[in-house]
């Protein structure tokens, strides 16, 4: 049997989804894989944070590439609980993850899960490299895709022709997208976002994911390797407008989350206490989601992660859904790699048909569960309402429902 044509496969991006499927097809024989990212190699956009991997992702992984999943449980911390209290102490729900998922799931730093996703696919990865123009071929040119690219540090610039697939994995605002499809719409959900790592940890206190209320204000925190804690924070603003100037500081702050009594519990008191001494490394953001996305009508362009649906945060799926749509891509693209028609068209239709009604579902479900953190919410009945079967149900859907290879 004769081999078919080497595929040339180009990923924008080697971010979670991107890097991961770096990993499932560099050993294919009919594949030549480049990624393409901006970052230096000793570079790792929002390495100051940390993140939760949620339990799905992680039962996708060892389905699809265990391997890749056994590195992400032994370099990272459980993921076993969730614990909703009030700033002044009062519990309103506390989960074992494990009621409602096949096995836990995972906290770790953004720069340890870019560096552990990295590492493998070093020699496919060409870094510090930006793409200034890509599209269809013009007459004359080698395609279906052209990529041109230039070296951030050197200023070099390259022409990358004969692609026959082109991925996003670009994130929200990607490039990829808006030059083939259209640049996505966002629409802003009225709640300012932020983010915080320190170098400290009080592990009496803060440990597994946790959330703690005043009003509809709300805080994150856990604890990740390396001695570090992870906080979140949000709070409601007017949907059209940036976050204020004046909500930054760590008097504004402190008086968000304070309960009125001035009686913060324990835990609540450190974390207010940690956020108003780091207020200058704080990374601030605006809650947002856009329409969905996946593929261009020509089945040359593909989008995943953030690139593809840009959701809320709310239920930690960013990152982990980025991972499910990995896990699917590599299925598919690896399918059509062994054929010898090499039907990438038909496999990027395929992942698209995998994946929709469970990124709907997923988008959806993280956005209602964004009702606690709008203005005038009650987190209290709110987040009672989370202990009723039908939220569990849904929860049960998103963490046992993983793609399965």
């Amino acid at each position: 049997m004769t081999a078919g044509p080497r595929r040339r496969i180009v990923i924008v991006g080697a971010g979670v989804a991107g890097s991961i499927l770096a990993y499932g097809l560099k050993d294919i024989a009919g594949a030549d894989i480049i990624c393409l990212e901006r970052a230096a190699p000793e570079d790792h956009s929002d390495a100051g944070t940390g993140l939760n991997v949620g339990p799905n992702a992680i039962k996708a992984l060892r389905a699809f590439l265990p391997d890749l999943a056994g590195t992400l449980v032994e370099q990272s911390l459980p993921w076993n609980s969730w614990r909703i209290s009030l700033t002044n102490g009062r519990e309103l729900m506390n989960l074992p993850l494990l009621d409602v998922a096949d096995n836990p799931g995972i906290r770790i730093r953004w720069s340890a899960l870019y560096r552990l996703l990295r590492q493998p696919v070093l020699q496919h990865v060409r870094f510090s490299t930006e793409v200034i123009a890509m599209r269809y071929a013009r007459a004359g040119e080698a395609g279906p895709i052209v990529v041109e690219t230039r070296n951030r540090r050197s200023g070099v610039t390259a022409v990358i022709d004969g692609i026959d697939l082109l991925i996003a994995g670009d994130g929200r605002y990607s490039a990829v997208r808006e030059t083939f499809l259209a640049r996505p719409q966002p629409e802003f959900l009225g709640v300012c976002i932020f983010r915080l790592l320190v170098e400290e940890t009080r592990p009496e206190l803060i440990d597994d994911y946790e959330q703690w209320f005043n009003g509809p204000n709300r805080l994150l925190a856990f604890r990740v390797p390396g001695n570090a804690t992870y906080i979140a924070g949000s709070f409601p603003i007017p949907a059209d407008r940036d976050v204020p100037a004046e909500a930054k500081t760590a008097a504004a702050l402190r008086a968000l989350y304070t309960p009125a009594d001035g009686a913060a519990h324990a835990q609540s008191a450190w974390l207010i206490d940690t956020i108003c001494s780091n207020v200058a490394d704080i990374h601030w953001a605006r809650l947002q989601e856009a329409d969905m996305a996946f593929a261009d009508p020509n089945g040359r362009i593909l989008l995943l992660g953030d690139a593809a649906h840009p959701m809320v945060p709310t239920l930690g799926q960013g990152a982990t859904q980025a991972m499910e749509d990995a896990c699917v891509a590599v299925a598919e693209l690896r399918q059509a790699l062994a054929g010898n028609d090499g039907d990438l068209a038909g496999a990027v239709r395929r992942i698209e048909q995998r994946r929709r009604d469970r990124v709907e579902f997923v988008v959806r479900f993280s956005r209602d569960a964004t009702d606690t953190m709008l203005a005038g919410a009650d987190p209290v009945s709110g987040s009672l309402a989370k202990n009723a079967p039908g939220f569990r149900a849904k929860l049960a859907r998103l963490y046992r429902d993983a793609p399965a290879a």
